[in-house]
């Protein structure tokens, strides 16, 4: 029984490396002519989609009038705060991003992915201490990691250090330090309503980052030939205060809402905004990290871009734990606390397994 195990092991870390020795990703196999998914991207029955719900309406928020009207401001607090207690998600629209810009992140990003497979090589690594790293799954070899995820990523850190513009792969580069300037602004509001919505000051949020840092994950989920053995990724929560993300017509997101799984519609010049742990860890459980995933689609490619905001995990030494001024006797802390360094290398080490990532800091 043993030694079986170690054989089935050994063979899926074998063809693993076959796969990312390749440098070419999952577009690679498409390209390829694949009629069938590779065992390696095939997950275990209880991880594949089912069926959506279709009978919630997923937040929409218009930010339009936030600075101009007071009234306008209470409600879009007020709106921010349920969806951010009840669903962890939500959309935005006028959010004051002109659509052109969106389309041109969306657009330069995916003219990287659909190149010749020769020229993005040169850029495939798995070196983490890189600025700016093209692969394709970044915890393909963990254990408890149930099957690779039909996607390839550029990942990289804009902020507070940006790469430099050689280091960024052709054609995205400057797409992508575009779209990050406003993406950051957007963020920062974002945080004063969701401090409003705690009943903190505005700038309590933002404040409270010891070295704030802003990431970015350029997702291209190739079309695939048995969607429904695969993920393009497995259900998760994201790391660290709030994400948000622009994604193409194409459609896949989900997110799990009253135990059942919602699909995200794509609506035209919004973007998607969701809870990350750290939030609903400072918050006490007020706010939610909800736990979502983007299903394989078996006719078209799509694209999305998630900007990440929260600490560095390098230069933050910080203790996090639940925010002092929203606790009393009725509402204890739920959680010890940890620094940002420690939960990304726990993160890290685990790979994405399809369970929550803040049940290790529960008290």
């Amino acid at each position: 029984m043993g030694s079986s195990r170690v054989e089935e092991s050994y063979d899926r870390m074998s063809e693993f490396k076959a796969f990312d020795d390749t440098k070419a990703g999952v577009k690679g196999l498409v390209d390829s002519g694949i009629t069938e998914v590779p065992q390696i991207f095939i997950l275990p029955p209880k991880n594949r989609a089912e069926k959506c719900e279709t009978h919630f309406v997923f937040p929409v928020i218009d930010l339009e009038g936030i600075n101009e009207d007071p009234i306008k401001h209470k409600e879009i607090v007020d709106k921010v705060r349920d969806a951010s207690e009840k669903w962890g998600f939500f959309q935005v629209v006028n959010h004051g991003i002109p659509i052109s810009v969106l389309d041109k992140t969306l657009q330069g990003t995916r003219e990287f992915f659909e190149q010749d497979t020769e020229v993005k090589k040169q850029y495939y690594t798995r070196d983490t201490r890189k600025k700016v790293i093209y692969t394709s799954n970044l915890d393909l070899y963990k254990p408890s990691v149930p099957a690779a995820s039909w996607r390839d990523t550029i990942f990289c850190f804009v902020a507070p250090n940006p790469p430099s513009p050689q280091e960024f792969p052709t054609p995205c580069g400057e797409v992508l330090m575009d779209y990050s300037k406003d993406v950051m602004k957007l963020g920062f509001s974002l945080l004063e309503l969701l401090s409003e919505g705690l009943g903190l000051n505005r700038s309590y949020l933002k404040d409270y980052m010891d070295c704030f840092h802003l990431g970015c994950s350029c997702n291209y989920y190739p079309p695939c030939p048995q969607p429904e053995l695969t993920m393009g990724i497995i259900q998760h929560t994201d790391i660290g205060f709030v994400t948000v993300l622009v994604q193409d017509d194409i459609g896949g997101l989900q997110v799990l809402h009253q135990n059942q799984w919602v699909d995200v519609p794509p609506t035209p010049a919004s973007l998607v905004v969701n809870i990350g742990d750290f939030l609903q860890l400072l918050s006490n459980d007020k706010y939610v990290s909800v736990e979502h995933r983007a299903i394989s689609n078996k006719v078209g490619s799509r694209m999305s871009v998630a900007c990440f905001f929260g600490e560095s995990p390098w230069q933050s030494s910080k203790l996090y734990g639940p925010i002092t001024e929203l606790l009393s006797e009725d509402n204890p802390p739920k959680y010890r606390s940890t620094t940002v360094k420690d939960h990304t290398s726990y993160l890290y080490n685990r790979g994405l397994d399809g369970t929550s990532a803040l049940s290790p800091y529960k008290i």
